[in-house]
């Protein structure tokens, strides 16, 4: 099976007096990346099985429209100014304490009500691999302090990966923390759920949570707890397990601690036994988010007209920890003027006969 296009007409649009549109990016393997600069949202990425057929393996929609009415799952997209959460929408810089939306019960997520997940982004394709994209995010904007001016670098390189690399600016302190939010299924989009793939992720601790989901700032050894994917086993072994940490998100939602050793590092690798496809997610970030799709509504259809259903899907997203600003024992979220935020995180795909 070949990659199938989505209708680039469908992307198409004037937003606010900006620019919508569908890019479109290969490489010499045959792989394919869709990406709508709303939201800088991957919508597509076909790459190879083990039999040399393709397969899409994120979910999304085949139209703008839907998109911009099933903003909540955020599919594909980037998310900020702050990806995850932050307790009770609440944060101090420099003595002062500023107040954001609370979008997740008494939490801010992902940026607020309206975040760079909901920005028309500024588009340039560089070659058939590459898309820039910018946005400015102004002053205040969702309660942040600061013009901050970001730019994305989707790549899909020669030895198919797709990489997203982040750069960010500021003229005034602030904090910020970017990543991507795809939901991969190896198997292809709606082909079932990702119960049976195969997970080991490098790292020893993850950040405990409460029963909002907000991290208690202890850093909890994943060893004898369900949380360990140390060593490589199928999502859905654990994921049903008695435990307390679990039975908060319905499942996997959780920020795990990565071992760095490198600038690069090696965060995750998941394997589909069926397709034979392997995905290595390497990273400069310090966390990286497991979610396994707990809360995706059956009500949602996708791109081939196929109904979505809860852990239809896995997201990895790479990060600082949630609720940084707020815990002084994690890795610090400050930007500050005259610095550059700089993170690089990587999608790797091959496939395991």
């Amino acid at each position: 099976m070949l990659p199938q296009l989505l209708n680039a007409a469908d992307f198409d649009t004037i937003l606010n007096g900006k620019k919508v549109a569908l890019y479109t990016l290969t490489n010499k393997q045959g792989s394919v990346a869709q990406i709508t600069n709303y939201g800088g949202t991957v919508v597509s990425l076909w790459v190879k099985d083990k039999e040399d057929n393709f397969k899409d393996v994120v979910l999304g929609y085949k139209t703008l429209e839907e998109y911009r009415t099933n903003p909540n799952a955020y599919f594909g997209s980037i998310v900020g100014r702050y990806a995850n959460r932050i307790a009770k929408g609440k944060f101090t810089l420099d003595n002062k304490t500023y107040t954001l939306a609370t979008n997740n019960g008494e939490n801010h997520l992902h940026g607020g009500t309206t975040g760079f997940d909901a920005a028309v982004w500024v588009a340039k394709q560089t070659c058939s691999h590459t898309l820039e994209l910018t946005y400015v995010s102004g002053d205040m904007e969702e309660g942040y302090p600061g013009n901050l001016a970001v730019t994305v670098q989707y790549q899909l390189t020669e030895d198919n990966a797709l990489k997203i690399t982040y750069w960010a600016i500021t003229d005034k302190t602030t904090i910020i923390n970017l990543t991507n939010h795809s939901y991969f299924n190896l198997k292809g989009e709606g082909n079932g759920d990702i119960l049976d793939h195969n997970l080991q992720i490098n790292a020893e601790k993850f950040t405990s949570v409460d029963q909002t989901c907000i991290p208690t700032g202890e850093l909890i050894p994943v060893k004898n707890t369900p949380l360990d994917f140390t060593k490589e086993k199928t999502i859905g072994k654990d994921i049903n397990a008695n435990y307390d940490q679990l039975k908060i998100g319905n499942g996997y939602d959780h920020n795990y601690v990565i071992n760095q050793t490198e600038t690069l590092n090696l965060a995750a690798k998941v394997t589909e036994p069926t397709a034979g496809i392997v995905m290595d997610v390497f990273t400069t970030e310090p966390g990286i988010q497991l979610y396994t799709g707990n809360f995706i509504t059956d009500t949602v259809l996708g791109k081939t007209n196929k109904k979505y259903h809860p852990r239809a899907a896995f997201c990895l997203e790479t990060q600082h920890y949630p609720d940084s600003p707020n815990k002084p024992n994690f890795p610090s979220v400050i930007l500050q003027p005259k610095e550059e935020y700089h993170s690089v995180t990587l999608y790797k795909f091959s496939t395991k006969a």
